[in-house]
């Protein structure tokens, strides 16, 4: 498989005519279906994607959802040109750096041993390699854990990321907005994730519109 290049910014990501950037993490803990729409959702809102996907992770996604290769195309529902995808091991790859600058991470499926080497500073791959980095530039890390039941180890290290600043958010759907598929709920767990990290989405997840939805006119 041939590994798309990083792409040149130009000019500061943060500046207003400059697209977002986002770094996007999979590991190798049940749940590929979540990486994937994320991913999806990203790049349609316009966002610069750069992926860091894990051996295990690319075992996940094979297993899970038939994807075999890390094509842009298959990862983003046809919008590839907005991808960036790096070799899992490639701990020298741009967004390993802290001066690689970007808006926000997010690791999607994390598995129970990434979430302990981030806690310990401990970076193995890339995945791990860049959300450390994220968190010493103190810029947002979201890590989507998804493993169940969870003992102290777990517990420990939830707690150590989350003093060093990073947001846990277990891959939990809520029922409350009445699913009727699995993609309801891989959808509000998606929508999630995208609005720690501050991107918007069209996803219909929020209590308040689900409320206005049912509400018929009074008398």
């Amino acid at each position: 498989m041939t590994e798309l290049t990083d792409k040149p910014s130009g000019s500061d990501v943060r500046g207003s005519n400059t697209p977002r950037r986002i770094v996007v993490g999979i590991t190798g803990a049940s749940g590929a279906g979540y990486a994937v729409r994320v991913i999806e959702l990203l790049a349609a809102s316009g966002v610069e994607t750069h992926i860091a996907c894990s051996s295990l992770g690319r075992r996940l996604l094979a297993e899970e959802m038939g994807i075999t290769q890390l094509d842009p195309d298959a990862l983003s529902g046809g919008r590839g040109d907005r991808l960036v995808i790096h070799a899992g091991n490639d701990v020298g790859a741009a967004c390993a750096s802290g001066s690689f600058r970007h808006d926000g991470m997010v690791v999607v499926p994390a598995s129970s041993n990434t979430l302990a080497k981030i806690a310990h500073g401990i970076s193995d791959n890339l995945v791990q390699r860049a959300a450390q980095v994220t968190l010493k530039e103190r810029r947002p890390l979201v890590i989507a854990h998804r493993e169940s039941p969870i003992g102290m180890a777990e517990i420990e290290a939830m707690r150590m990321v989350t003093l060093a600043g990073a947001i846990v958010a277990p891959l939990s759907p809520g029922f409350y907005l009445e699913p009727t598929s699995i993609q309801d709920l891989v959808d509000f767990m998606a929508g999630r994730l995208l609005d720690l990290l501050g991107v918007p989405h069209g996803l219909k997840i929020r209590w308040d519109e689900h409320l206005e939805a049912r509400r018929t006119p009074s008398a």
